[in-house]
Order: structure tokens, then C-alpha cells, then sequence
């Protein structure tokens, strides 16, 4: 097993809060780190996924005081929203008796029922820890581009070749599209949703433009929210929002968009191995979101991401507003003699960051100029990680 960067947090915060609810896209280990951690204490796992496990629930009040010693895993809990109104007169019922922590622990596959049960009934007992695909930091610099190409899907990133691994991520889009996706919400046609998921793996890292999306679906523009918000609730969608600050210049308003795992980007695109990423347009834009969600899963907690640009042309690809409020300027390129544009320099004049970096491919740390350091990915994955 890969050890998992979260699993100390994950620790943490049972040890803080009556429930903890991992969260993340189905396949990325949920399950597997809930089982490391149930090996370390007592615990009882039930799989809403498994009828036996369902049938043990149709009465939960009673059935679940039984194990008010152990922590009690339950998986796929979006499947029983119903459980959350019980969770709440359980967890409250062991505060009495002075049990104030490490009673539930809650998987979920999407955070759209579970956040909306979790928020009316368990507000103020339940924290949220949130489990991507694997990272640079996790599986080493050694096999980067290997994530890069593959995705940090543990099944799509550890497969035996290349062609194993693009069917593996084939067969994932269409079990979200066919299975996965109706359960969740309003029914969506799957050919649809697979088209406006592959236009937003075309697009990779640009700006949203819901009227352009809109008339490539011949749909309305509402229509793009919702299917834009399901994405995104479901985790494999990051919608990044632009840092707003009074410098008396016009600023971009329109969020920027990531499909999460670059994996998933290549599969929607048809792009099996490295010579076809390489290959493609989107390779600049697959590479940028693959820094993002390393480093945003590498950084504290609390970090706040951002980007920033103006309608002249100041940018910075990633702003981290640190839980201290320092703010740190990430340009990223791709190549291995990274070259800043002007546009950077602009921005980093007009928000005076406290630390600049530009990633690239390569792996030495120097000084870029002007207060820049030049920085190898998985190095500044574990300066996130320590910070």
C-alpha cells in the first residue's frame, strides 16, 4: 500500500470530532485508509453497498448503540441520508457520557447528499477530510510523469501497462456516467454528460464560458450550471475561483476550470500514453492541473486557492492564501528551462506576494530572478506538506 498523506489528518481529526467524513471520488483508497485505520483500534465496518449491511441499518438507533465503544465505518453513506438524524441523537447521547470523539467514520463518493444531510443534522460534531488521486508526494518524483500520464487513480496508476491503465480509466468514466451518476441527482442523459465532461477536458484550465458551452450542448445556460455544479460536487471537477483584491485594474471575474485528475483528462481525449499527451494541445493545460491538484493536496488544511488576472494581462496560475495569510505566487510551466512572462511579473507587483515560485519539469531549485525561486514539483509538494 501507498502510504496516504491525509491518513495522519484523517487520525487527527478522529481524535478531535464525534464524526469524520472522508470524502472523494469512488476508487481513490477510501476504503482501503478507513481499513488501516480500523486495524488500530476497535471498529466495526458496514458497506451501505452490501444488502447484509443495509438490512443491519434498517433499525440504526438500536443497532448502532450496541458499538458505542468501537468506531463504527460506514461506506457509501450518501446511499442512507436517513442515517444522519440518528448519527446526531447518538453522537449527542455519548457526549453526555463524556464519548466526544472517534465515534463514526463516514466514506462518501460525492459530497452533494452527505454535505447537505451533514449540514442540517451533524453541524458542529462532524469534521471533512478530503481524499484525491495519489500525488508526487506520495509516490515519489521517480514516477511523476507517470502519474502525470496514468492519473493518481490507484487501479489506473499502478496497472501493468499503459493500454491496462486507459481501459481501467475508460471503463471509470462510464460506471460514473451509467451507474454512479443517475443515483446520485435529477437524471442526466449519459451521452450528454460525457460530452460536456469532454469539452471540459478540451478546455482544460481555461476560463468558463457558459454561453459557449451552452450552444455546443444546444442547452441553456442553466442547464450548463447544474451539470457544471454536479461535476464539481462530485469532485472530479475543480472550479478555481479568481482572487479579488483593489488594485484599480479590471480583473478577470470568470473562474477557471479543472477536470481533478489528468488521467481522466487524457481518457475523455482518447490520449493513451505519453507520445500522444505530448502530442496533443491540452498537453500545457493537463500539465498546469496536474500541478494544481498535487500541490493543493499536498498544502495545509485551510489553504485558500486562487488565481489571479487582469484584462491586461497580469497573471498568476495559482495563488495559496496560507491559514497564516501569507500568500504565495505558483506560475507553472512545462518545459525544463522555464521562462516567466511579463504578465507574472505585474501581477506579483500589484499583490506583493510573500513567496514566488514558477514549477517546471525539472528537479533542481535555483533562484529565477526578481524574488522568484525556480522548483521542481515534488519538492514544493513537500514544502506544502511541512508548512
Amino acid at each position: 500500500m501507498i502510504p496516504r498523506h491525509k491518513s495522519q489528518l484523517l487520525r487527527d481529526r478522529l481524535d478531535q470530532f464525534p464524526a469524520v467524513a472522508l470524502l472523494g471520488p469512488r476508487q481513490t483508497g477510501k476504503t482501503t485508509l478507513a481499513k488501516v485505520i480500523a486495524e488500530e483500534r476497535a471498529s466495526i465496518y458496514l458497506d451501505l453497498e452490501s444488502q447484509a449491511d443495509r438490512e443491519k441499518l434498517s433499525d440504526a438507533a438500536p443497532y448502532l448503540s450496541g458499538h458505542a465503544g468501537e468506531l463504527v465505518i460506514i461506506d457509501e453513506v450518501q446511499r442512507a441520508p436517513e442515517l444522519f438524524q440518528t448519527l446526531r441523537g447518538l453522537i449527542d447521547q455519548g457526549r453526555r457520557r463524556g464519548i466526544r470523539a472517534g465515534r463514526f467514520l463516514l466514506l462518501g463518493s460525492a459530497s452533494i447528499d452527505l454535505l447537505k444531510q451533514s449540514g442540517e443534522s451533524l453541524a458542529g460534531r462532524i469534521a471533512y477530510v478530503e481524499l484525491g488521486p495519489l500525488t508526487v508526494h506520495e509516490v515519489g518524483a521517480a514516477l511523476r510523469d507517470e502519474l502525470w500520464i496514468r492519473g493518481g487513480f490507484p487501479d489506473s496508476f499502478l496497472a501493468d501497462s499503459d493500454d491496462a491503465s486507459a481501459v481501467w480509466r475508460e471503463n471509470f468514466v462510464r460506471t460514473y456516467l451509467e451507474r454512479d451518476i443517475p443515483q446520485l441527482g435529477p437524471r442526466v442523459p449519459a451521452e450528454t454528460l460525457r460530452r460536456f465532461w469532454t469539452m471540459l477536458a478540451h478546455m482544460q484550465g481555461g476560463l468558463l464560458n457558459a454561453a459557449r458551452l451552452a450552444r455546443s450542448l444546444a442547452v441553456d445556460g442553466k442547464t450548463v450550471a447544474r451539470y457544471l455544479d454536479l461535476l464539481v460536487d462530485l469532485l472530479l471537477v475543480r472550479r478555481l475561483q479568481p482572487f479579488h483584491v483593489n488594485v484599480g485594474k479590471r480583473l478577470v471575474k470568470s473562474p477557471k476550470l479543472h477536470v481533478r485528475d489528468s488521467g481522466i483528462v487524457h481518457a475523455l481525449l482518447g490520449l493513451d500514453d505519453r507520445d500522444a499527451v505530448l502530442g496533443h494541445p491540452v498537453a500545457g493545460g493537463s500539465w498546469e492541473g496536474f500541478v494544481v491538484e498535487n500541490l493543493l493536496g499536498a498544502a495545509p488544511e485551510r489553504v485558500k486557492p486562487w488565481f489571479y488576472r487582469t484584462a491586461a494581462g497580469a497573471e498568476i496560475d495559482l495563488l495559496l492564501e496560507m491559514p497564516g495569510g501569507d500568500l504565495w505566487a505558483v506560475e507553472i510551466k512545462r518545459g525544463l528551462a522555464p521562462r516567466l512572462d511579463r504578465g507574472f511579473h505585474h501581477a506579483r507587483q500589484d499583490l506583493d506576494p510573500n513567496r514566488s515560485f514558477v514549477v517546471y519539469s525539472g528537479d533542481e531549485r535555483y533562484p529565477a530572478g526578481e524574488g522568484v525561486e525556480a522548483i521542481g514539483l515534488e519538492e514544493l509538494t513537500s514544502l506544502l506538506a511541512a508548512a
